[in-house]
Protein backbone atom coordinates (compact mmCIF):
# COMPACT_ATOMS: atom_id res chain seq x y z
CA UNK A 1 0.00 0.00 0.00
CA UNK A 2 1.24 3.21 -0.71
CA UNK A 3 0.38 6.31 2.01
CA UNK A 4 3.33 8.95 0.53
CA UNK A 5 -0.09 10.08 -1.31
CA UNK A 6 -1.67 11.51 2.21
CA UNK A 7 1.13 12.72 3.21
CA UNK A 8 0.48 16.47 4.24
CA UNK A 9 -2.83 15.75 2.89
CA UNK A 10 -4.67 18.83 5.32
CA UNK A 11 -4.26 22.57 4.46
CA UNK A 12 -1.88 24.55 6.49
CA UNK A 13 -3.92 25.64 10.15
CA UNK A 14 -1.43 28.57 10.49
CA UNK A 15 -1.59 29.69 7.14
CA UNK A 16 -5.34 29.37 7.53
CA UNK A 17 -5.62 31.67 10.61
CA UNK A 18 -3.32 34.18 9.64
CA UNK A 19 -5.71 34.49 6.27
CA UNK A 20 -8.38 34.96 8.48
CA UNK A 21 -7.01 36.82 11.01
CA UNK A 22 -5.88 39.58 8.75
CA UNK A 23 -9.00 39.85 6.98
CA UNK A 24 -10.77 39.96 9.82
CA UNK A 25 -9.55 43.52 10.94
CA UNK A 26 -10.12 44.80 7.51
CA UNK A 27 -13.56 43.25 7.41
CA UNK A 28 -14.27 44.88 10.77
CA UNK A 29 -13.27 48.18 9.42
CA UNK A 30 -14.90 48.41 6.31
CA UNK A 31 -17.99 47.57 8.35
CA UNK A 32 -17.33 50.77 10.32
CA UNK A 33 -16.61 53.09 7.72
CA UNK A 34 -19.51 52.22 6.51
CA UNK A 35 -21.17 52.84 9.33
CA UNK A 36 -19.73 55.90 9.88
CA UNK A 37 -20.61 57.25 6.18
CA UNK A 38 -24.35 56.55 6.63
CA UNK A 39 -24.52 58.25 9.80
CA UNK A 40 -22.69 60.90 8.54
CA UNK A 41 -25.38 61.10 6.26
CA UNK A 42 -27.91 61.20 8.49
CA UNK A 43 -26.98 63.86 10.24
CA UNK A 44 -27.11 66.09 7.17
CA UNK A 45 -30.39 64.29 6.32
CA UNK A 46 -29.59 62.84 3.13
CA UNK A 47 -30.96 59.40 4.05
CA UNK A 48 -34.02 61.56 4.27
CA UNK A 49 -33.81 62.70 0.76
CA UNK A 50 -31.33 60.88 -1.87
CA UNK A 51 -31.57 64.01 -3.75
CA UNK A 52 -29.18 65.81 -1.50
CA UNK A 53 -26.12 63.74 -2.78
CA UNK A 54 -26.93 65.34 -6.79
CA UNK A 55 -27.32 69.13 -5.34
CA UNK A 56 -23.34 69.36 -4.11
CA UNK A 57 -21.42 70.37 -6.81
CA UNK A 58 -18.30 69.93 -4.58
CA UNK A 59 -17.09 66.97 -3.64
CA UNK A 60 -18.45 64.89 -0.52
CA UNK A 61 -16.50 63.61 1.52
CA UNK A 62 -18.97 61.06 2.98
CA UNK A 63 -18.59 59.39 -0.10
CA UNK A 64 -14.77 58.73 -0.06
CA UNK A 65 -15.42 57.00 3.19
CA UNK A 66 -18.31 54.80 2.23
CA UNK A 67 -16.31 53.47 -1.25
CA UNK A 68 -13.14 52.52 0.98
CA UNK A 69 -15.80 50.63 3.58
CA UNK A 70 -17.62 49.26 0.96
CA UNK A 71 -14.01 47.94 -0.88
CA UNK A 72 -12.12 46.86 2.47
CA UNK A 73 -15.24 45.09 3.79
CA UNK A 74 -15.82 43.12 0.59
CA UNK A 75 -12.19 41.95 0.53
CA UNK A 76 -12.50 41.45 4.32
CA UNK A 77 -15.16 39.03 3.90
CA UNK A 78 -14.07 37.51 1.05
CA UNK A 79 -10.52 37.10 2.66
CA UNK A 80 -12.50 35.68 5.60
CA UNK A 81 -14.93 33.60 4.37
CA UNK A 82 -12.66 31.98 1.60
CA UNK A 83 -10.02 31.20 4.24
CA UNK A 84 -12.58 29.84 6.67
CA UNK A 85 -14.23 27.54 3.64
CA UNK A 86 -11.31 26.90 2.10
CA UNK A 87 -12.71 28.60 -0.91
CA UNK A 88 -10.76 28.75 -3.93
CA UNK A 89 -13.08 31.20 -5.71
CA UNK A 90 -13.14 33.90 -2.83
CA UNK A 91 -9.24 33.21 -2.23
CA UNK A 92 -8.48 34.19 -5.87
CA UNK A 93 -11.01 37.27 -6.16
CA UNK A 94 -9.12 38.82 -2.71
CA UNK A 95 -5.57 38.43 -4.25
CA UNK A 96 -6.74 39.70 -7.79
CA UNK A 97 -8.27 42.64 -6.07
CA UNK A 98 -5.69 43.28 -3.97
CA UNK A 99 -3.11 42.85 -6.57
CA UNK A 100 -5.03 45.31 -9.14
CA UNK A 101 -5.03 47.85 -6.58
CA UNK A 102 -1.39 47.43 -6.24
CA UNK A 103 -0.64 48.01 -9.53
CA UNK A 104 -3.40 51.02 -10.27
CA UNK A 105 -1.48 52.84 -7.07
CA UNK A 106 1.98 52.22 -8.41
CA UNK A 107 0.48 53.43 -11.75
CA UNK A 108 -1.16 56.21 -10.42
CA UNK A 109 2.21 57.09 -8.85
CA UNK A 110 4.52 56.73 -11.82
CA UNK A 111 1.54 58.92 -13.96
CA UNK A 112 1.88 60.89 -11.34
CA UNK A 113 5.62 61.94 -11.11
CA UNK A 114 5.96 62.12 -14.83
CA UNK A 115 2.84 64.37 -15.39
CA UNK A 116 3.69 67.08 -13.06
CA UNK A 117 2.08 69.96 -14.12
CA UNK A 118 -1.11 67.91 -15.39
CA UNK A 119 -1.59 66.46 -11.91
CA UNK A 120 -0.64 70.34 -10.01
CA UNK A 121 -3.28 71.98 -12.64
CA UNK A 122 -6.19 69.13 -11.73
CA UNK A 123 -5.52 69.46 -7.85
CA UNK A 124 -5.83 73.73 -8.65
CA UNK A 125 -9.13 72.67 -10.31
CA UNK A 126 -10.56 70.38 -8.22
CA UNK A 127 -9.92 72.28 -5.03
CA UNK A 128 -11.26 75.95 -6.53
CA UNK A 129 -14.83 74.06 -7.54
CA UNK A 130 -14.90 73.11 -3.55
CA UNK A 131 -13.98 76.39 -2.74
CA UNK A 132 -17.14 77.08 -4.39
CA UNK A 133 -18.96 74.89 -2.61
CA UNK A 134 -17.38 75.45 0.88
CA UNK A 135 -20.78 76.21 2.59
CA UNK A 136 -23.24 73.66 0.36
CA UNK A 137 -21.95 70.74 2.69
CA UNK A 138 -20.50 70.70 6.27
CA UNK A 139 -17.97 67.88 5.94
CA UNK A 140 -16.69 69.60 3.10
CA UNK A 141 -16.41 72.52 5.01
CA UNK A 142 -14.72 71.14 8.08
CA UNK A 143 -12.26 69.04 5.34
CA UNK A 144 -11.04 72.41 3.91
CA UNK A 145 -10.72 73.92 7.30
CA UNK A 146 -9.11 71.24 8.25
CA UNK A 147 -6.56 71.80 5.49
CA UNK A 148 -6.13 75.08 5.57
CA UNK A 149 -5.28 74.92 9.63
CA UNK A 150 -2.97 71.97 8.90
CA UNK A 151 -1.05 73.73 6.36
CA UNK A 152 -1.25 77.39 7.40
CA UNK A 153 -2.68 78.22 3.72
CA UNK A 154 -5.80 79.80 2.35
CA UNK A 155 -7.19 79.21 -1.00
CA UNK A 156 -5.88 76.83 -3.96
CA UNK A 157 -2.83 79.26 -5.26
CA UNK A 158 -4.13 82.59 -3.08
CA UNK A 159 -5.97 83.75 -0.68
CA UNK A 160 -8.20 85.90 -3.51
CA UNK A 161 -9.47 82.35 -4.55
CA UNK A 162 -12.18 83.01 -1.88
CA UNK A 163 -13.39 85.36 -4.38
CA UNK A 164 -15.10 82.80 -6.54
CA UNK A 165 -17.36 81.90 -3.98
CA UNK A 166 -20.76 83.45 -3.64
CA UNK A 167 -20.69 84.28 0.47
CA UNK A 168 -16.89 85.36 0.27
CA UNK A 169 -17.48 87.14 -3.69
CA UNK A 170 -16.21 90.87 -3.12
CA UNK A 171 -18.77 92.72 -5.06
CA UNK A 172 -21.10 95.63 -4.17
CA UNK A 173 -24.45 93.53 -4.97
CA UNK A 174 -23.58 90.54 -2.89
CA UNK A 175 -25.75 90.83 0.62
CA UNK A 176 -23.79 88.22 2.18
CA UNK A 177 -22.20 88.99 5.58
CA UNK A 178 -19.46 87.40 4.27
CA UNK A 179 -18.30 89.09 1.87
CA UNK A 180 -15.06 90.16 0.85
CA UNK A 181 -13.81 88.06 3.65
CA UNK A 182 -12.23 84.32 3.97
CA UNK A 183 -12.97 81.73 5.90
CA UNK A 184 -11.62 81.75 9.71
CA UNK A 185 -9.14 78.66 9.00
CA UNK A 186 -7.38 81.28 6.70
CA UNK A 187 -6.87 83.61 9.73
CA UNK A 188 -3.85 83.45 11.70
CA UNK A 189 -3.75 82.45 15.42
CA UNK A 190 -1.08 85.03 16.48
CA UNK A 191 -2.48 85.66 20.24
CA UNK A 192 -1.43 89.71 19.31
CA UNK A 193 -4.22 89.95 16.90
CA UNK A 194 -6.57 87.15 18.52
CA UNK A 195 -8.82 89.72 20.05
CA UNK A 196 -9.44 91.00 16.25
CA UNK A 197 -9.99 87.47 14.61
CA UNK A 198 -12.43 86.68 17.44
CA UNK A 199 -15.05 89.08 16.30
CA UNK A 200 -16.97 87.45 13.07
CA UNK A 201 -16.01 88.22 9.84
CA UNK A 202 -13.58 90.39 10.73
CA UNK A 203 -11.47 89.64 7.58
CA UNK A 204 -13.89 92.21 5.94
CA UNK A 205 -12.08 94.98 3.21
CA UNK A 206 -8.56 94.01 4.06
CA UNK A 207 -6.42 95.32 1.44
CA UNK A 208 -3.15 92.68 -0.19
CA UNK A 209 -0.97 94.22 1.58
CA UNK A 210 -2.24 93.78 5.39
CA UNK A 211 -3.27 90.24 4.35
CA UNK A 212 0.23 88.80 5.99
CA UNK A 213 -0.86 90.39 9.67
CA UNK A 214 -4.23 88.78 9.93
CA UNK A 215 -4.53 85.69 7.62
CA UNK A 216 -2.17 82.69 5.49
CA UNK A 217 -1.46 84.38 2.13
CA UNK A 218 0.11 81.39 1.00
CA UNK A 219 -2.14 78.87 -1.13
CA UNK A 220 -2.66 75.35 -0.01
CA UNK A 221 -1.18 74.11 -3.45
CA UNK A 222 2.33 75.85 -2.70
CA UNK A 223 2.10 74.47 0.58
CA UNK A 224 1.63 71.02 -0.15
CA UNK A 225 4.22 71.37 -2.65
CA UNK A 226 6.47 72.30 0.02
CA UNK A 227 5.87 69.48 2.54
CA UNK A 228 5.94 66.94 -0.10
CA UNK A 229 9.94 67.20 0.04
CA UNK A 230 10.12 67.88 3.47
CA UNK A 231 8.34 64.56 4.42
CA UNK A 232 9.31 62.76 1.66
CA UNK A 233 10.48 59.91 3.82
CA UNK A 234 7.45 59.59 6.06
CA UNK A 235 5.42 59.44 2.66
CA UNK A 236 7.76 56.92 0.90
CA UNK A 237 7.32 54.46 4.41
CA UNK A 238 4.01 54.82 4.37
CA UNK A 239 3.56 53.90 1.02
CA UNK A 240 5.91 51.05 1.55
CA UNK A 241 3.93 49.85 4.80
CA UNK A 242 0.81 49.64 2.44
CA UNK A 243 2.37 47.59 -0.01
CA UNK A 244 3.96 45.10 2.15
CA UNK A 245 0.81 44.48 3.59
CA UNK A 246 -1.00 43.83 0.12
CA UNK A 247 2.08 41.58 -0.90
CA UNK A 248 1.40 39.69 2.60
CA UNK A 249 -1.94 39.55 1.65
CA UNK A 250 -1.76 37.77 -1.75
CA UNK A 251 1.40 35.83 -0.44
CA UNK A 252 -1.46 34.31 2.08
CA UNK A 253 -3.84 33.93 -0.11
CA UNK A 254 -2.10 32.16 -2.68
CA UNK A 255 -0.31 30.11 -0.88
CA UNK A 256 -3.21 29.29 1.03
CA UNK A 257 -4.88 28.27 -2.03
CA UNK A 258 -1.92 26.17 -2.82
CA UNK A 259 -2.45 23.95 -0.33
CA UNK A 260 -6.27 23.61 -1.28
CA UNK A 261 -5.29 22.43 -4.55
CA UNK A 262 -2.32 20.24 -3.09
CA UNK A 263 -5.32 18.58 -1.17
CA UNK A 264 -8.51 17.95 -3.50
CA UNK A 265 -5.24 16.69 -5.68
CA UNK A 266 -4.53 14.34 -3.17
CA UNK A 267 -8.35 13.24 -2.73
Amino acid sequence: MHYYRYENAEVSFCYKYLMFSYNIIFWLAGAAFIAIGFWAWSEKGVLLDLTQVTRLHGFDPVWLVLLVGAITFILGFAGCVGALRENICLLKFFSGVIGLIFFLELTAAVLAFVFQDNVREWINDFFLANVKAYREDIDLQNLIDSLQKLNHCCGAKEPDDWNLNVYFNCTNNNPSRERCGVPFSCCLSDPAVSNLLSIPYSSHFLLQGDWINYIYIKGCIPALEEWLPRNLYIVAGVFIIISLLQMMGIFLARTLIVDIEKVKFNY
